[in-house]
């Protein structure tokens, strides 16, 4: 079945179904029913191709979560469009490479926003967009697309710091997406707080895909509001949640007496994009009285292994592989290493991308033989529960956000009076990991004038905690520098 396909089940389906509030700045819902979002859409899609748009052509989206986001993405969905979400945290600098690389025939944005992109960059603005559409016909349009059509594609940091772009599929969307329904056992009868950004594939690829698949409701909000979130858990009175890890070290704040009401009416927190200390495990189970799931996916993979939705849901674990999705662990030869040791996670399934847009070594070095080399290293339980140890890569995994070292040095590095800098992750009780900056400059180099330089240029949760003068990086023998010497470093 189609991607398209599996959405009709509800758009179709459930028409007159109440499909979806939404929470906005201003906290009040809006209330649709899944035929609204197919008339809504079918007119969006008309008005895209009305300004040229077609199929396999590009289009970005610069957006927070907003119900025009789900009309763009059904649009492009049912016209062939390639989406291009881009995280609204990030600035000029990254910006320019991604349009530089995907071409989009334009980035869609609100007009409040339209300043905040660079100077150049061919823009639309999201009001004049539904203004057109408002005007067009209700009757679908589609182009036909096969599980090889590229959806989306999703820029994600690689160890060499340059964004590639993964090219999602409507397979790959429609395989991850049965897959989580089954694994996770959704319903119609499900409610679903959407907090997680729709441009993170969290919140597009499981999110959006298991609520348009299951025909459950859900109220979308468009940014998690820890200082809200336990009204909306006693308001909408969700019966599932996901979150990244820091979302649930905030979650503890709720008072014991309103978390243990909430837990009694959520049956599923989901906890990814980030590894979930056993100590936030345990708080929560002692506060909510519920056993968060945690999961282990990639921008590349969408989802590819979840402990169990029943049975032990064990901490410091990912659990099992997902449905359709196979998983090895393997030595630095490609070989099956036993239970019990450690190795790099390939995977390969439906679910995983193509490749990398307009990449081709990019991507012949991130397979073999089929499968998909993570580059993350864990170890397998002889009971089958997978456990993630660390990275082959210098990744830090920052509030569910992916940062890459080498983006920043180099950023540093073209700063005057900056010879050289590396990046590392410090664990953080909130946001898992924060970057610091080892920095070997001149003695002139203001280090609070260098933090404000990168602040400008860089998304807020990349921009490193601290700043530490240094006469020089330990360095290997050939050069590479050793950031396990680097001076210790603690969060005042």
């Amino acid at each position: 079945m189609s991607l398209l396909g599996l959405y009709d089940r509800s758009l179709l389906g459930r028409a007159a179904t109440p499909a979806l509030d939404y929470l906005g700045t201003s906290g009040e819902a809006l209330g649709l029913t899944f035929g609204a979002l197919e008339a809504r859409s079918n007119r969006m899609a008309h008005a895209l191709r009305a300004r040229g748009v077609q199929a396999g052509d590009r289009l970005a989206f610069y957006l927070t979560n907003r119900i025009e986001v789900i009309d763009l993405w059904l649009a492009c969905i049912k016209t062939g469009i390639i989406v291009v979400p881009v995280n609204v945290l990030y600035r000029e600098r990254e910006i320019t490479h991604i349009v530089s690389d995907a071409a989009p025939v334009a980035v869609i944005t609100t007009s409040a926003q339209l300043g905040d992109l660079p100077q150049g960059v061919i823009s639309w603005s999201l009001e004049a967009l539904v203004a057109e559409a408002a005007s067009q016909a209700v009757t679908r349009s589609t182009v036909l697309c096969s599980a090889n059509t590229p959806a989306a594609l999703v820029y994600t940091s690689g160890t060499t710091g340059a964004s590639k772009g993964a090219v999602l599929t409507h397979g790959n969307f429609a395989a991850n997406a049965l897959a989580l329904t089954s694994a996770w056992e959704f319903t119609s009868d499900d409610r679903y707080l959407a907090v997680l950004p729709l441009f993170h594939v969290h919140g597009l690829g499981n999110g959006l895909h298991v609520w348009l698949l299951s025909g459950c409701h859900m109220r979308l909000a468009e940014r998690f509001e820890h200082e809200r979130a336990a009204d909306w858990f006693e308001t909408y009175q969700p019966t599932v949640f996901f979150g990244v890890p820091t979302m649930l070290v905030r979650l503890l704040d709720v008072a014991p007496e309103r978390a243990a009401a909430i837990g009694t009416r959520t049956r599923l927190f989901v906890s990814g994009s980030a590894p979930l200390p056993a100590p936030v495990m345990d708080a929560f189970r002692e506060r909510f009285g519920h056993v968060i799931l945690e999961r282990y996916g990639m921008t590349e993979t969408l989802m590819n292994v979840s402990n169990p939705y029943y049975g032990e849901r064990r901490a410091g674990t990912v659990g099992f592989p997902m449905p359709l999705t196979a998983v090895r662990i393997v030595d630095e030869n490609g070989q099956d290493v036993p239970d019990g040791t450690s190795g790099e996670l390939w995977v390969r399934g439906p679910n995983v991308c193509d490749g990398y847009w307009r990449r081709p070594e990019a991507t012949a070095a991130a397979f073999t033989d089929g499968w998909f080399r993570t580059g993350d290293v864990g170890v397998r339980a002889t009971d089958g529960y997978i456990t993630l140890e660390g990275r082959r890569s210098d990744l830090i995994i920052s509030g569910g956000f992916n940062i890459y070292p080498r983006e920043i040095e180099e950023l540093l590095a073209e700063q005057e009076g900056v010879r050289e800098a590396a990046v590392v992750g410090v664990k953080d009780a909130v946001r898992g990991e924060v970057p610091v900056a080892y920095v070997v400059c001149d003695a002139a180099v203001d280090l609070d004038a260098l933090a404000q330089q990168v602040r400008t240029q860089l998304a807020s949760f990349k921009v490193p905690r601290g700043f530490v003068r240094v006469d020089a990086l330990p360095r290997t023998a050939l050069g590479k520098v050793q950031r396990h010497l680097l001076p210790p470093w603690t969060i005042s």
